[in-house]
């Protein structure tokens, strides 16, 4: 992969494609974990004399039609909080100048081209400086113009600091030898986490599940779930995995008559009535005991609806252990990441991910478009 450190970027203009899409309430960023992750970066190319600017999106907006709902403008005012400098907010390409060290560009989905990869857009950006530098890890699966187009029409493009760090950890904890490894998968879907769960059955000596995965995997083996969230027609898919004996389920879980009633027991896996769902999942001793003696960690998703306090034991117990582990410890994913923020001190974790569904998709295997365009090869 093309790396900043083997790129001139000294005295050069740069465009610098970031993910700077952070939750923003009444025109205040709640958390700039995402702006202080780029850091690095930004203080490489202050270093090198570069002037940046950087390129983001921010939600969904409609493409083509500039929705003040979803302006970068907040974020251009965090930006200055933490660097100490004016950050201007360009609201077209083409008012884009390099008289300040940092600027930012409007948001760049409403652009319609964006989101399409439209080669005229990927052009115009690319053009805008004289490096190009990808340092979105969370948009790496998507082939936008801003994350893959410009990447390749751009005569000098390269991975930014944190996008090397990122792909660091994830081969690390794909490729380390280490045993025994433990992975955590949580998540409502079997359907949507298939592929992962295979992959990391190929590198974890067990698979530990949590929420609507683990429900299906427990009518699986014969359990009644009640009317918990389960798919039946992953009923051989589930069955086919339990086969390989590497899948760690409960042994009790916390139940409900609703998502919003107030009150809830716990019981064993096998006396979960007709009329309840479940909620959240009780650590067994067994996964206590493969969170401490594990050498290396993955973790995606929670185990219960821990947003609520009602249903949130299963992953903070779940978060507070591998906080106390010696293993090399690798999270991903928005509600894990939100879990660990809830429970623990990130420190204790040793590699958070930025990326959501480009950390699956790396974790399955898949090529990320911008990571291709880079020219990094598994």
């Amino acid at each position: 992969m093309r790396k900043l450190g083997d790129t001139d970027v000294f005295n050069k203009t740069v465009a610098l494609r970031v993910d700077l899409n952070v939750p923003v309430k009444d025109g205040k960023v709640l958390d700039d974990t995402r702006i202080l992750a780029i850091t690095q970066t930004l203080l490489y190319l202050k270093k090198q004399n570069s002037k940046t600017v950087l390129i983001s999106h921010f939600g969904r907006p409609e493409p083509g039609i500039h929705d003040e709902k979803f302006s970068l403008f907040p974020v251009a005012k965090r930006l200055e909080e933490i660097f100490n400098t004016r950050v201007p907010l360009f609201q077209t390409l083409k008012d884009v100048n390099f008289d300040n060290d940092i600027s930012l560009v409007e948001n760049i989905r409403f652009l319609s081209g964006e989101v399409d990869n439209d080669p005229d857009l990927s052009s115009q950006l690319s053009d805008l400086a004289d490096v190009y530098i990808f340092d979105a890890f969370g948009t790496s699966h998507r082939s936008h113009a801003s994350t893959f187009g410009a990447i390749n029409s751009s005569e000098a493009s390269c991975a930014g600091l944190l996008l090397e760090e990122e792909t660091n950890a994830l081969i690390k904890a794909m490729d380390s030898k280490e045993t025994p490894t433990l992975s955590i998968v949580g998540g409502s879907k079997v359907s949507s986490k298939l592929e992962v769960i295979k992959s990391l059955l190929h590198v974890s000596n067990e698979v530990l599940t949590g929420g609507g995965i683990t429900n299906t995997f427990l009518k699986a083996s014969g359990n009644n779930v009640g009317t918990s969230l389960c798919e039946d027609s992953m009923m051989e898919h589930a069955k086919d995995l339990l086969a390989t004996k590497k899948i760690l389920l409960p042994e009790e879980v916390v139940v409900s008559k609703s998502i919003e009633s107030s009150e809830s027991r716990v019981c064993s896996v096998d006396a979960v009535q007709d009329d309840e769902m479940i909620l959240d999942q009780i650590l067994s001793p067994k996964a206590f005991e493969k969170i401490a003696e594990a050498k290396k960690i993955i973790w995606n998703g929670p185990v219960g609806v821990f947003e609520q306090k009602l249903f949130s034991q299963g992953t903070q117990q779940l978060a507070v252990a591998i906080a106390s582990s010696n293993a090399y410890s690798l999270a991903g994913g928005g509600e894990t990441l939100l879990a660990i923020k809830m429970f623990i001190d990130k420190s204790k974790i040793s590699y958070c991910s930025t990326g959501g569904g480009a950390f699956l998709e790396f974790m399955e295997g898949k090529a990320l478009p911008s990571l291709s365009a880079l020219g990094f090869k598994f």
